[in-house]
């Protein structure tokens, strides 16, 4: 495979990145391999010098690193902050780098020592409060999703080689979900954050008849308040809403303002 790639006769050269990641599932690092079709036009953009997934080899001389997982112990900050100095840009790559994932649900309950004790027993475990990427370190890029889109991953890459902006979209899925001529969910007795989860999945779960549960996080100007009366409108609870709004952790900042009294805590 050639060291250079060219674009209109100009010269470009493969940036060299690395995969990473913290507290995950590795579901969005395996969905970068699900496409075998583009696979290789995909690696002749890149240089892969670090992955765990999917070689032995490894280096740390990158430039750009995509980092998949939320923060939850210690020792993944260092990581972390070593990896922040080395590249020149760092992408969160999905929902548990984005926003602290399915992971941050224990936060819901104010309350590690319970939670540690639940889930673990008398086992020790080093743990935290789980937090996005960007709670720590500086984030240049991110890609939303749970898992992300290869697709979308592709694009991302293109045009960090040809030097063009990356701009995901500031509409909501519904938007998506109309241009595929869907009927939409709340008809079929289906709850949905379609109305203000920013778009870019192509309406994924829209498509196959599963209302939006807000992976990518707000849409821009994303209005919770009339999507709660929406809710309303069609007899879901406040508890559906929250327990969507919270399952990636998009929508923490509005949480609070929905939760019930006495929802904080597991009593």
């Amino acid at each position: 495979m050639a060291d250079t790639l060219s674009y209109l006769g100009v010269p470009l050269s493969r940036p060299r990145v690395a995969f990473f990641e913290l507290t995950s599932c590795e579901g969005c690092q395996l969905q970068i391999f699900n496409n075998e079709a583009s696979l290789l036009d995909f690696l002749s953009l890149v240089e892969i010098v670090n992955f765990r997934e999917a070689m032995t080899e490894k280096s740390d001389d990158y430039e750009i690193a995509f980092i998949e997982g939320s923060i939850s112990r210690r020792d993944e900050v260092e990581k972390l902050k070593k990896i922040r100095r080395q590249a020149k840009v760092l992408v969160a790559l999905g929902s548990c780098a984005c926003f602290g994932g399915v992971n941050r649900l224990r936060n819901r309950f104010h309350d590690l020592d319970w939670v540690k004790k639940e889930v673990y027993g008398d086992f020790p475990v080093d743990t935290a409060e789980v937090q996005p990427l960007e709670a720590q370190v500086p984030v240049d890029l991110k890609i939303y999703g749970c898992p992300i889109k290869k697709e979308e991953v592709e694009r991302v890459i293109s045009n960090l080689v040809l030097g063009k902006a990356v701009t995901p979209p500031e509409y909501p899925v519904c938007m998506e979900c109309k241009a595929h001529e869907n009927l939409c969910l709340y008809e079929l007795g289906e709850p949905c954050l379609g109305p203000i989860t920013r778009a870019g999945c192509d309406a994924w779960c829209p498509d196959n008849r599963r209302g939006c549960w807000g992976c990518r996080g707000p849409a821009e100007e994303a209005n919770v308040k009339e999507l709660e009366k929406i809710m309303r409108r069609y007899h879901f609870s406040r508890e559906i809403i929250i327990d969507r709004l919270e399952c990636f952790g998009g929508f923490a900042a509005y949480v609070d303002k929905l939760r019930a009294p006495g929802r904080h805590t597991h009593g």
